[in-house]
């Protein structure tokens, strides 16, 4: 009989403080909690500034590991406990080798970006996301067209940060776009650089190359020691005539110096820098001097 006045009791005591309790809807406790959440809270000078700089280095990490990478390769800082970079890759990142260069290849041409940008009279964005840029480092573009690709991309999706797809997008359309005669883009006698080689011929990237026959789409140039057929493509304009006479006459000089037969070593090496300068230094043009006194080789 105690035990149920007990249970009894308790029930009562249950029922009168639920009662007396106030009662609150939950759906007024979700309302509350929900504007709470959605409150925007402003920052302070000193905790915007936290915020910009943070989230720099969040759109910057990519570029940051990207030159990382680059520089542990340049200085083979790999070599004490890595035969290969590939490996020391692998081993240390657990990157695979396509990784690691589209990484550096991404910091490369966001340096282009930044420097070639054309940001007169607008702001625009730079890249967040190694994607945006790995279609760009892969299509063998000069660094002021990666530029213009980055900033035609931008165009392309309303002055926002552009998708990957869009980047591509832009790279298609221009690869699409009908390519002027060869007439319009060089005449006999124009002085260019090399570019855009690969394979064997990718020595000759960077050298100096004198137009000497057109057809509807290749020109045939004279480099220092033979004669090439390449595509417009592969011709960059040197714009200013005093700097294409002044290549003209040293590649004349160092022509005349490669039918010496045999020609010693160190001569050869050093027309092989000459051949992509565009002016000499006093210590060159000297050496340059000294080697056609040695073979009196006179204009």
């Amino acid at each position: 009989m105690i035990s149920q006045q007990l249970v009894a009791n308790e029930s009562t005591s249950l029922v009168e403080s639920s009662e007396s309790a106030p009662l609150v809807e939950s759906g007024t406790s979700i309302a509350i909690e929900a504007t709470q959440a959605d409150t925007l809270i402003p920052l302070n000078s000193d905790e915007q500034r936290d915020r910009e700089r943070l989230e720099l280095k969040v759109e910057l990490a990519f570029r940051q590991a990207g030159k990382a990478l680059a520089e542990l390769k340049d200085k083979r800082l790999y070599r004490s406990t890595h035969k290969t970079f590939e490996q020391y890759c692998r081993d240390r990142f657990d990157l695979s080798s396509d990784a690691v260069y589209l990484k550096i290849n991404a910091a490369k041409v966001y340096d282009n970006i930044e420097e070639f940008l054309p940001t007169i009279g607008r702001q625009i964005p730079m890249p967040t996301r190694e994607r945006q840029l790995r279609d760009i480092g892969k299509a063998g573009m000069e660094p002021k067209e990666q530029a213009d690709v980055w900033a035609e991309s931008v165009d392309e999706a309303g002055g926002g940060l552009p998708s990957s797809s869009i980047v591509n997008k832009v790279i298609k359309r221009r690869k699409q776009k009908p390519l002027l005669p060869v007439q319009d883009e060089c005449q006999v006698g124009n002085i260019f650089v090399l570019v855009g080689f690969k394979g064997q011929e990718k020595k000759y990237n960077d050298c100096w190359a004198v137009a000497t026959e057109l057809t509807d789409s290749t020109v045939t140039v004279e480099v220092d020691d033979r004669t090439l057929i390449v595509k417009p493509e592969n011709l960059k304009k040197i714009d200013s005539p005093d700097v294409q006479q002044q290549i003209l006459e040293i590649l004349q000089r160092i022509r005349r110096l490669r039918k010496v037969n045999p020609l010693d070593r160190g001569a050869d090496n050093l027309l092989k820098n000459l051949v992509k300068q565009t002016d000499l230094t006093p210590v060159e043009e000297g050496l340059l001097s000294w080697i056609e006194n040695y073979y009196r080789v006179e204009d």
